[in-house]
């Protein structure tokens, strides 16, 4: 039998009283894709850490292509030909990507330039690669960014690679781009480990299955034996029903109205032009764009967050005969005093969303601290809020005001997104909701946004999944370079039909041009 690339033999490690990974031994073989699954907590990332040498495992042995292997940092994986792609590039965004790629390599007496765009481009032929040298970060899309990032793990020699929620924000073009050249590098010999939680890519790209649970490993399938269901079930350990229910709305009434909606950034440049939609009650309306496309600035224009540009509107209309509110130019205070429930899950959790520093009481309570008539803060009410949430939930924690950034980020977001379905809101907005979360956890979120939708809540779900965007969603709208390019039927519309849309923009003319 051929040597296995890695070894990892009885690979154990503790984060004080919080068990990671206990006891793994698993292998990675050459000429493979592996995927390795588990739920919110159950240690992927950790256990690839330790072998990219981010951390160092506490007890157990690596093996590189059968020798005992040493990695204490990065720049020794990379001497045994390892290199990871984290989930958050780690890119210098005033740098070209020749730059970026070359940086922090010792320069060899006699190299050129030339000698080395050469390697790059040969790199490129091999495997189905593009990527403008010249072009700087901060202008690539995340397609390029990414690719950029593998590029640079390849340059640096690595035949081993690990890649974190590959696919986290790209469109199905991109999606599929990618695995071809995976698919290149895996006929090259490459052995590749994927970490994701989207069950569907894993059954399309992968060779074998490796599982996760709580930090243990409990085994390894054959993707060709394996099916959605026996992957859940054995990440949960139990039987999960795995269906996004889509209940037609009941008696919708016209909610919020968004009309000529801009939105100019700090630089100057147009992030929103034009945006105009209706939101209606005991509905899901479904927003999807390409990274950077202005969901973002649309969802915190609507929440009184974002600054717009004069002649833009957001009007709320309330349940029954009451009289509709402007909201442009009102704070999110001014809009909660004036009786309107706006819920908002921002897509940065702790930056926005949390106080990292306190713990789930503390931020339970910061939605409703300014109610209370006494002197004295009343923590009884939160503490319950808290204690329901991270039942209903299944949120890892030793304790309820254990300070929410020591929690995993799927832990996060399920605290965040409990405290804003719990105030009881007539719009609840989310800005990737699900991001990050195991399979398990995201169906738990899916059927707490319907249940939102069946009491008549307006629902703005902003997704990157778009499997789900499809199945969860009563209406689409598509985003393309900051303008509505599309408003689709959740129902009938196609997976291919939205990325054409999110890429594509249409003119008013009726062509179209590239985004």
């Amino acid at each position: 039998m051929t040597t296995p690339a890695v070894q990892l033999e009885n690979i154990s490690k503790r984060f004080g009283s919080v068990i990671a990974n206990a006891h793994v031994t698993m292998d990675i073989r050459h000429g493979e894709i592996l995927s390795l699954l588990g739920e919110n907590g159950s240690g992927k990332t950790t256990l690839m850490n330790m072998l990219s040498g981010v951390y160092h495992p506490d007890e157990g042995t690596i093996l590189i292509n059968g020798e005992k292997a040493s990695i204490n940092a990065p720049k020794d994986a990379y001497q045994y030909g390892i290199g990871m792609v984290h989930q958050h590039f780690k890119l210098v965004d005033l740098f070209t990507a020749y730059e970026n790629i070359v940086l922090g390599l010792p320069v060899k007496k006699g190299e050129r330039k030339e000698q080395n765009e050469e390697k790059i481009r040969q790199i490129c032929e091999n495997y189905g690669f593009e990527i403008d040298l010249e072009k700087k970060v901060y202008d690539m899309t995340v397609s390029e960014k990414q690719t950029l990032e593998i590029m640079k793990v390849l340059y640096r020699g690595a035949d081993i690679l690990i890649l974190d929620e590959p696919t986290a924000v790209l469109t199905p073009q991109e999606t599929d781009r990618l695995f071809e050249v995976l698919r290149n590098m895996r006929a090259d010999g490459k052995a590749i480990v994927i970490i994701t939680h989207k069950l569907h890519e894993v059954l399309e790209i992968s060779d074998r299955v490796a599982i996760l649970r709580k930090g243990e490993f409990v085994g390894c399938i054959p993707t060709a034996e394996a099916t959605p269901q026996i992957l859940t079930e054995r990440m949960v350990g139990k039987k999960v029903e795995l269906q996004i229910e889509r209940p037609l709305p009941q008696s919708p009434e016209l909610r919020l109205r968004v009309r000529h909606l801009n939105v100019i950034s700090e630089y100057g440049l147009p992030v929103l032009h034009d945006v105009s939609f209706d939101v209606y009650s005991g509905e899901i309306l479904g927003i999807a764009g390409i990274s950077g496309c202005g969901q973002k600035e649309l969802l915190e224009s609507i929440a009184g967050l974002q600054k717009t540009e004069t002649g833009s509107e957001v009007t709320f209309f309330p349940a029954g005969n009451g009289t509709d509110t402007p909201l442009i130019g009102l704070s999110p205070r001014q809009i909660k005093k004036l009786g309107i429930s706006l819920s908002f899950v921002p897509e940065d959790r702790l930056g926005m969303g949390l106080v990292g520093s306190m713990g789930m009481v503390d931020n339970m309570m910061l939605k409703n601290y300014d109610e209370c008539s006494s002197f004295f803060t009343n923590r009884r009410t939160p503490r319950e809020l808290a204690e329901k949430v991270m039942i209903d939930l299944d949120i890892v924690t030793p304790g309820v005001f254990t300070p929410v950034r020591r929690l995993s980020g799927g832990n996060v977001q399920k605290v965040l997104v409990g405290r804003e379905i719990a105030s009881a809101p007539s719009v609840l907005m989310t800005a990737y909701a699900v991001r990050g979360l195991d399979i398990n956890t995201s169906y738990t979120i899916y059927h707490l946004l319907n249940e939102q939708k069946m009491k008549g809540v307006a629902v703005i779900y902003v997704g990157e999944d778009l499997d789900v965007l499809l199945a969860l969603s009563d209406r689409i709208l598509v985003l393309c370079e900051g303008q509505v390019n599309a408003v689709l039927d959740g129902r009938t519309a196609t997976k291919e039909q939205v990325g054409l849309y999110m890429t594509h923009l249409e003119r008013k003319d009726g062509n179209s041009h590239g985004a």
